[in-house]
């Protein structure tokens, strides 16, 4: 999920135009999966959801409805989860040595790619995003994780430790440890990078062992559902990957079972939050990514231009919609005015449209709920004084577009300075000092992501030591790669993604000792 976007070749089109069309142009096999009548993924086949209830998917560019999948609850969880345990205390999955753990992945990974530009236009319908972020972004860290992930399986090891028993003398020990699956894991993810998050999640649970039911998110559960048919065409046993479709009825009977053994989320502050206290109960093991209100840290000495361009791709990649998103920019005074005047113009000059378009540089925000609360934050600042030069407003038409919006002058009071916003609204303040900018830069409540833009590598090297991110760039923001560890500190929750740290999310450690006779 790289923050190159080719924003500012274009820049100069007519003020966020808005161009394109929705679901009709998509392909023939694109079309074909919307129109079937999607079930659960349960026990390796397609159900209907106990209730018969359904749920219509929006196309975010036009509003209109474009497919129909079965809304899951409480009973429907049950059924997954007695799938999920049976297959992992009794099913043939246990048996399987770990190398063919990971030609299965890998298999799946190849079905992935034998099918990605599919894939990519079911991302583009459901989320909004454009489909060159789509297809040479999510599905490209999809593939490259899971692949990455695979190699796990064959890698799990424990140690040797030579003990020193004080208390038996004349005999001799020895102990070692040993890691396993952590057994059935509940895995709830968010809407903003749909199958990005479902391999991220799956991926080292089944590298471990472990075996899965994954919540997709309600507004877009069409990637996850073709994920289910690849995953049985891959040869999984049936139970071990298990996916049910719904709302916060599946969600809190998924964290609440006794028998699930383990949360993975991926979402907001607050509904992590819930999920600690749901949880609780039955002591489940979590890991919890959660939201962010990044700093993108301008020094002096950066080119206005590289600035420019930094903090527009920080903040209105994905449309704003990333946990990182670089939502804070704080810039040296020296060029403070030069950077806001750029951006001012880039963002006027951003294409808006349907992600199948090829004119469009940013689609729709994912739904209309999710459009009132940008405008929200952005009606708010207004209220609290800060200085609007860019968007600030929903264009004319169908579709839960919104203005790619700049901010200056911002005060650390302000609401839009200190919460997620998750959409395409940047808040811009100067700053003199290191020290200043540091300050400003740590005074959130959360600890996701963070950048600095600079040729001084000292600098670079005091910022990402002070700053209190888990994820921290230096002239770049929001590259992710399979092998780099990705996770908050503070409110942006714990436990990491990618490299080798989901092993440890997904095992545990036991200690063997041995009486040498």
């Amino acid at each position: 999920m790289s923050d190159t976007l080719d924003i500012a070749s274009t820049a100069g089109a007519s003020p966020s135009a808005t161009v394109g069309s929705g679901a009709q142009a998509a392909s023939a096999p694109t079309q074909a999966f919307l129109a079937h009548r999607h079930g659960l993924w349960i026990d390796g086949a397609q159900v209907p959801a106990v209730s018969g209830d359904r749920r219509t998917v929006i196309d975010p560019a036009t509003g209109a409805p474009i497919a129909e999948v079965a809304e899951g609850g409480a009973a429907d969880i049950d059924r997954a989860v007695a799938a999920a345990r049976t297959a992992f205390d009794t099913g043939p999955w246990r048996a399987l040595r770990p190398v063919e753990r990971e030609r299965l992945l890998l298999r799946l990974a190849d079905l992935i790619e034998r099918d990605a530009d599919l894939l990519a236009e079911l991302e583009v319908l459901d989320n909004g995003k454009i489909l060159p972020m789509a297809r040479h972004g999510d599905l490209v860290l999809a593939m490259d994780s899971l692949r990455y992930m695979a190699g796990w399986a064959t890698k799990i090891e424990g140690t040797t430790i030579a003990p020193s028993f004080h208390y038996v003398p004349g005999l001799s020990f020895t102990s070692h440890t040993i890691r396993q699956p952590v057994g059935v894991v509940g895995q709830i993810i968010p809407w903003n990078f749909p199958l990005v998050m479902a391999i991220w999640k799956i991926a080292p649970a089944l590298a471990a062992g472990c075996t899965v039911i994954l919540k997709p998110a309600e507004d877009t559960p069409l990637s996850a559902l073709y994920l289910g048919a690849l995953i049985a065409e891959a040869g999984f046993p049936a139970g071990v990957v298990n996916i049910v479709t719904g709302g916060a009825a599946a969600g809190i009977a998924l964290v609440e079972h006794p028998q699930v053994d383990k949360i993975a989320f991926t979402g907001s502050t607050e509904v992590g939050q819930e999920i600690q206290r749901r949880a609780a109960t039955t002591m489940k093991r979590l890991s919890l990514e959660l939201g962010g209100k990044s700093p993108v840290v301008v020094l002096g000495d950066c080119p206005v231009q590289m600035a420019v361009e930094g903090a527009a791709g920080a903040i209105f990649f994905n449309h704003g919609q990333v946990c990182t998103a670089g939502s804070r920019l704080l810039v040296h005074r020296s060029i403070y005015a030069d950077v806001i005047d750029g951006l001012a113009a880039l963002a006027d000059g951003m294409v808006l449209g349907a992600g199948l378009d090829s004119a469009s540089q940013m689609g729709p925000l994912v739904s209309a709920k999710q459009r009132a609360r940008v405008d929200g934050f952005v009606q708010g600042a207004l209220a609290q004084g800060a200085r609007l030069v860019a968007g600030g407003a929903a264009p004319d038409g169908p579709g839960f577009f919104y203005r790619p919006t700049v901010f200056a002058d911002g005060t650390p009071e302000m609401t839009l300075c200190r919460e997620e916003v998750f959409g395409p609204v940047l808040v811009a303040m100067p700053f003199d000092s290191e020290e200043e900018a540091l300050a400003l830069a740590n005074d959130t409540r959360f600890g996701l992501g963070a950048s600095v833009w600079t040729q001084n590598l000292g600098a670079a090297n005091r910022f990402a030591l002070g700053l209190k991110a888990g994820n921290v760039w230096v002239n770049a923001h929001n590259l992710l790669d399979p092998a780099v560890p990705f996770g908050g500190h503070r409110m942006s929750g714990y436990g990491r993604e990618l490299a080798h740290a989901p092993l440890e999310l997904y095992t545990e450690a036991k200690s063997v000792t041995v009486t040498l006779l």
